[in-house]
């Protein structure tokens, strides 16, 4: 069963998350399988994948916002843009189109980095918005300050929260063909000593923040040790006592049952029939004399609409564009 658990460290500001995605993770994948049009996910971009499902389920943990979290990298290599997206109640779903051979052992750099062009994006899309709002987006290269590629997610998200959110982050993602997982270790945001509770002089401020800084080390330090084997076949509760049995850690209820993680599509109708539309009449007709229907599967979860002649008239029965045969739409 998928799980989420978030904790604390006492006195610290230091925050942390460790995910486990099971049945909602073998479902993506048993629907990608069972598409005729697509086939399994070669096993690189399975792994790709399920690492950025358990980091963007962590990301979302980690914030308070009222709408979707989007993680998406994309470049010029065999894996054109692989998408996760999760929501505020940790529903999530995701998809990744390819094109050409992938390595099992290819890096991230090699399946979407070829050129060094890559680039990741986290999108938050509120639910509400307001007139004129956008979504909000962060995008950088998939390469460090030097220019060189970053070779696996956890260091490209850590080199993302730095450059954009100035976030010191730590991430340690596995998974397999029945789990994804991942912990999450990141410092508190902080804004000088009143946020420490005091009012202390200058130079004890920054002797507690450089210790503070020791404490967010010392952990992230623990936090890598982890081993990619440890992650995939240890229990949550054993992960956090062999790392942080000499710490004091304060840990929320754990989402699990109901409120786990879990595989949904918000795909329907309606949203498929707008993307139909937005092709014009012209294209719709011409795709309806080709094949008969327009058919079109959602690509996070194989879902199959199809759309015959009387349904696309219904789609432009509000616009002012001529049929075939003489009949207009008004």
């Amino acid at each position: 069963m998928s799980e989420l658990h978030r904790f604390l460290f006492d006195g610290l500001p230091v925050r942390g998350a460790l995910v486990r995605l099971t049945g909602s993770w073998v479902e993506i994948l048993r629907r990608r399988a069972s598409n005729s049009n697509t086939g399994a996910y070669a096993p690189g971009v399975r792994n790709l994948l399920g690492e950025m499902a358990a980091a963007a389920t962590l990301m979302q943990s980690n914030i308070k916002f009222d709408g979707s979290l989007v993680l998406q990298v994309f470049g010029d290599g065999a894996v054109k843009v692989a998408v996760v997206e999760v929501q505020p109640d940790f529903a999530f779903r995701a998809t990744a189109t390819v094109v050409g051979e992938i390595a099992a052992d290819a890096t991230l750099s090699q399946m979407v980095n070829a050129s060094n062009q890559g680039r990741c994006a986290i999108t938050l899309d509120p639910k509400t918005k307001f007139p004129g709002q956008q979504p909000y987006q962060g995008v950088v290269p998939l390469c460090d300050a030097q220019g060189e590629p970053l070779e696996t997610l956890g260091a490209m998200l850590e080199h993302y929260m730095q450059q954009s959110e100035q976030l010191d982050t730590t991430l340690v993602l596995a998974a397999n063909d029945a789990l994804a997982t991942g912990l999450l270790i990141q410092r508190v945001p902080m804004q000088g000593s009143a946020n420490l509770g005091g009012s202390a002089a200058p130079e004890r401020d920054e002797e507690r923040l450089r210790a503070l800084d020791e404490d967010y080390h010392r952990i992230a330090l623990l936090a890598r040790s982890l081993q990619r084997e440890e992650l995939l076949t240890l229990d949550a509760p054993t992960i956090l006592r062999r790392l942080f049995w000499e710490e004091k850690l304060i840990d929320f209820e754990p989402a699990q049952g109901s409120t786990a993680p879990r595989f949904a599509c918000n795909c329907s109708r309606e949203r498929v029939g707008k993307m139909i539309h937005q092709l014009g009449v012209a294209e719709v007709d011409g795709i309806l004399a080709e094949r008969g229907e327009v058919e079109v599967a959602c690509e996070f979860c194989g879902v199959q609409y199809r759309f015959d002649a009387v349904d696309a008239a219904q789609l432009f029965a509000t616009d002012s564009v001529p049929l075939p045969g003489g009949t207009a739409r008004h």
